[in-house]
């Protein structure tokens, strides 16, 4: 019993020193009540924001051990826009591909080791979005906004977004 104890204690040491070099990514949104176009419902504002953090972390995993991300968001303008006449059970987007393009402004903050290696303001948005191929499938309502953010990924530190990690 004591030398599986031992083994066990041994293990999770082992993956706790390990798990410090994996890559980190923190997501913070800067004043999302002012953001020029998130859903009008409460909850659904905070499962896009959800899932635009997961999205992100998602993408962080991709980058190389020792190396964290901060994001900060300072706006989005979702694809499409919202018709309040059509508001039912959930908010329905209408999208003609005029002025209705995804968008998004962050700062980033990339460190190794804990030095800055990378740091700047991005303004992310994809005016073709309506005629791109998108891998993401159409029941996915952030399907527009994901795609752009792997092309920024990508852009911005040269690991391919869509690339099994």
């Amino acid at each position: 019993m004591n030398k599986k104890l031992t083994r066990t204690l041994f293990a999770g040491m082992v993956l706790l020193a390990t798990s410090a070099a994996w890559a980190d990514t923190q997501v913070q949104y800067d004043k999302p009540d002012q953001f020029t176009d998130l859903p009008f419902d409460q909850s659904q504002r905070d499962s896009v924001l959800k899932d635009l953090t997961a999205h992100f972390e998602q993408l962080g995993k991709k980058l190389p051990a020792g190396q964290n991300l901060q994001i900060n968001i300072t706006d989005i303008d979702l694809a499409g826009r919202e018709d309040p006449r059509l508001r039912g059970i959930s908010d329905i987007r209408v999208m003609n591909g005029r002025v209705d393009w995804p968008r998004i402004r962050l700062h980033y903050v990339l460190e190794q080791n804990g030095k800055v290696i990378s740091s700047a303001d991005s303004s992310l948005s994809d005016m073709s979005y309506l005629s791109r191929i998108n891998r993401y499938s159409s029941g996915d309502r952030l399907r527009y906004e994901k795609l752009m953010i792997d092309d920024w990924f990508t852009n911005t530190f040269g690991i391919d977004a869509q690339a099994k990690r």
